[in-house]
């Protein structure tokens, strides 16, 4: 769901993909689980992993070799 029509702004892609950013912002590279410990608390697990893949797909955070997200130059 990346933009909802009848529910919070809090449950879409968009929104938790910022937070996932901002995150990233404060420390470059975490790893997968680090980086959802430190935000757990704000979205599902399943709405982090969507998330992650959207900023994947549209070039903003990647996995480096060493299994950190962190985002795109």
């Amino acid at each position: 769901m990346l933009l909802p029509d009848n529910v919070n702004p809090e449950l879409s892609i968009y929104y938790n993909g910022a937070l996932i950013i901002v995150e990233l912002n404060k420390k470059k590279k975490q790893r997968v689980m680090e980086l959802y410990g430190n935000i757990k608390r704000e979205m599902s697990f399943s709405t982090f992993i969507l998330s992650l893949d959207w900023l994947y797909l549209i070039n903003v955070a990647i996995i480096n070799d060493n299994d950190e997200v962190e985002l795109c130059s």
